[in-house]
């Protein structure tokens, strides 16, 4: 009998180790990105992108639940211009984005405040290419304790097809407003 205790208690000791040491393995940090191009030109997908006003027209997540509030401060396309909601829904929550850096027709970078989800980091950059505008969206989110960086392994998966349907969204979007696209 005391040997398979032992043999228990090891195993539970071995289980614990490998739980806690692999977290500190695994990335501190979140990072998802997906791409697209978009056939018009750069500034035309600034104009809809830089406006936290203009999310909603393109956002994934804007559907899930049509009763979400919505405030915005600050002016368009400025670094302080700020998007606030408000849902009953778990699935959408209550948080904000504020633009903290912008560089016209290149770069838009928000911070994300998703409550007792925690904070992230949001890019999205912007480059010419031949016949249009190459759009990389990315997401980055700190990770700290373990129960976190094992959770981080899930993000593409969460985040990952919100943003491949984001793109399409500002893609139809954008080239729809630009009939020559």
């Amino acid at each position: 009998m005391k040997k398979i205790i032992k043999g228990i208690v090891l195993s539970l000791v071995a289980v614990v180790i490998v739980i806690v040491g692999g977290a500190y393995i695994l990335p501190g940090e979140a990072k998802v990105d997906r791409a697209m191009v978009i056939n018009v030109p750069p500034e035309k997908v600034f104009a809809i992108a830089g406006d936290m006003k203009r999310f909603n027209e393109w956002s994934p997540w804007y559907a899930l639940d049509p009763k979400t509030t919505y405030t915005f401060e600050g002016s368009a396309g400025a670094v302080g211009q700020k998007m606030t909601w408000a849902s009953n829904d778990p699935n959408v929550g209550k948080g904000s984005q504020t633009i903290t850096e912008i560089a016209a027709n290149e770069r838009i970078v928000t911070e994300l405040d998703m409550g007792e989800m925690g904070k992230a980091m949001s890019t999205m950059a912007l480059a010419a290419v031949d016949g249009g505008t190459s759009v990389t969206w990315e997401f980055k989110a700190g990770l700290s304790g373990v129960m976190e960086r094992w959770m981080g392994l899930l993000y593409n998966k969460w985040v990952g097809g919100d943003y491949e349907k984001g793109l399409s969204n500002l893609k139809v979007l954008a080239e729809k407003e630009s009939p020559d696209a």
